[in-house]
């Protein structure tokens, strides 16, 4: 006989970023600021061990499987896991990027409803047109490290699926509920439109008086349905660990990444650059890794990845595990423990999988989507998504995992 849930959230996610910031984004759903895990391995399967997390979020790791791979594995944890909850969440990239259809289509055997707007980042939906910034996403350079052109509206990166548009008027109107369970009812697909975090509220809040409803979106909707089942105020404990060394890893192609870098090394930290071009050859992996090594004896340090040009899309991956091999080639062999920021879904689940880290904690976010969390083995680890975040992003984090005295002391 299963043992049921009913006030727990599953939540699934396409990468490791998406996972943490949609564990982050239900923290006020969870019974205590302990109770809510995110799970890097999507074989874990429910155990007595999950009973005590009323928030649990697996990272599927699909955002580069093919589509037909990416459904399979969603549906397959879907039947093993979401009977179990008494809510289910399906995280999807506020940019559309991923697998979208496939994921859709994988959860749609209940009620689905569908809202990608994440209003912190400029991120929103009009008449089903995703918009960033105000600019419609096909016009935007926001799928520069894609191999493909953005869709124009939200039903173009959902091929043949039954979509039904829902448009603001709707969303905003005491009819709400009443039109997503006609919809919903009919095995429609609800595609909301939505401009502010008021709107992903009146979704959320409608949704949950729906039966076996599954709600897929960006870590909005997801911070819109932990406000909706908030069951706790109390935040994670901070946890700073000042005789820890500190790594960031900035494995993201994003150009904001370099004003990041820069404002983070005007503060003190070291930098250290790894070439592209070794690190997929893995020819200067022992020597890169003592580099960092030697850097993190004198304090935190920051490691990029030095390209010439854009980074050839057929050789990503190949960077990334050798950038991934590289950094856990060091931390493993340091003389501390190491706290490590991870900025880049891809490159933070690769540079945990080297390290066999199967598991995290959540604890607080420092910005959105910027994640604090605890691995087994007591050590910090921040994710982030390549593309979150304004100059002063890891600066932010740094200061949240090494404040000075008088941040402590205020």
């Amino acid at each position: 006989m299963r043992t049921q849930c009913p006030t727990g959230i599953f939540a699934l996610a396409d990468d490791l970023s998406g996972a943490a910031e949609t564990a982050a984004a239900l923290l006020p759903a969870a019974d205590s600021s302990d109770s809510a895990r995110i799970d890097l391995d999507w074989r874990s399967g429910y155990d007595t061990a999950h009973s005590a997390h009323s928030v649990r979020v697996v990272d599927l790791n699909s955002r580069h499987l093919s589509s037909t791979e990416a459904a399979n594995r969603t549906s397959r944890v879907l039947a093993a896991e979401a009977g179990r909850y008494a809510a289910v969440f399906l995280k999807i990239d506020s940019l559309l990027r991923g697998n979208i259809a496939a994921i859709v289509d994988a959860a749609r055997d209940r009620p689905t409803i569908l809202a990608p707007t994440l209003p912190v980042a400029g991120r929103t939906v009009r008449t089903g047109v995703p918009l960033v910034h105000g600019v419609p996403l096909h016009q935007t350079d926001s799928w520069r490290a894609e191999a493909s052109a953005p869709p124009a509206t939200i039903t173009g990166v959902l091929d043949e699926l039954p979509v039904t548009g829902v448009q603001l008027e709707t969303i905003r109107s005491a009819g709400l509920t009443g039109v997503l369970a006609e919809l919903t009812g009919s095995g429609r697909i609800a595609v909301c439109d939505g401009v502010t975090d008021t709107d992903l509220d009146l979704i959320a809040r409608a949704a949950r008086e729906l039966s076996e409803v599954r709600l897929i979106g960006s870590g909005g909707l997801a911070a819109a349905l932990g406000r909706a089942l908030r069951r706790s105020s109390r935040a994670g404990e901070h946890l700073a660990s000042p005789n820890h060394q500190l790594l960031i890893v900035v494995g993201t192609a994003d150009p904001g990444a370099a004003k990041q870098v820069r404002a983070l090394v005007a503060t003190g930290v070291q930098p250290i650059a790894c070439a592209a071009t070794t690190l997929i050859t893995g020819e200067s992996r022992t020597h890169d890794a003592d580099r960092i090594r030697a850097a993190l004896l004198a304090g935190p340090t920051v490691l990029t990845i030095d390209a010439p040009g854009p980074i050839d899309p057929s050789t990503a991956n190949a960077l990334v595990r050798g950038l991934a091999t590289t950094v856990a080639t060091a931390v493993r062999s340091a003389s501390q423990p190491v706290d490590l920021v991870l900025t880049g879904g891809e490159t933070a689940r690769q540079v945990l999988d080297s390290l066999t880290i199967r598991s995290l904690t959540p604890i607080t976010q420092v910005h959105h989507g910027a994640v604090h969390s605890r691995a087994p083995d007591g050590t910090s680890v921040i994710t982030r998504p390549g593309s979150f975040g304004d100059a002063n992003s890891l600066v932010q984090i740094v200061a949240h995992l090494r404040p000075t005295p008088k941040q402590t002391e205020g």
